[in-house]
């Protein structure tokens, strides 16, 4: 089971750039999906978030074990697709994050600190 995951988070599209960016959007998944058949990650999930104001406009959320995260994040491929959709969409981000099991230990670890503290 997933314990670690990357959050792939991204704002509007660049004005101009739409039918680009519907473009990368699908290479996106049909690469995501790549991984998953290839064993690179777990799976993943896709949100497109509704009009709310806010700049998070939809994110990826990619699973896998803390390895084939780590693995992810230092492949060059995976580095060039990011550049590439950082190009058509505003405030983008990658960012680890814990899952499953990991949030236990994230957890335990945050409880850890809390409790030096006293």
């Amino acid at each position: 089971m997933a314990d670690a995951a990357l959050f792939i988070g991204w704002g509007q599209v660049v004005r101009g750039r739409e039918k680009r960016a519907v473009q990368v959007f699908n290479e996106s998944v049909e690469y995501w999906g790549g991984l998953q058949g290839d064993g690179k990650i777990e799976d993943f999930e896709l949100a497109l978030l509704e009009p709310h104001g806010g700049d998070l406009q939809g994110f990826a959320l990619l699973r896998g074990s803390e390895e084939q995260i780590a693995a992810l994040r230092a492949d060059e491929e995976f580095q060039r697709r990011i550049v590439r959709a950082d190009q058509i969409v505003e405030s983008q981000g990658v960012i680890n994050a814990l899952v499953g099991e990991g949030i236990a230990r994230g957890m335990t670890q945050y409880q850890g600190e809390v409790d030096d503290l006293d």
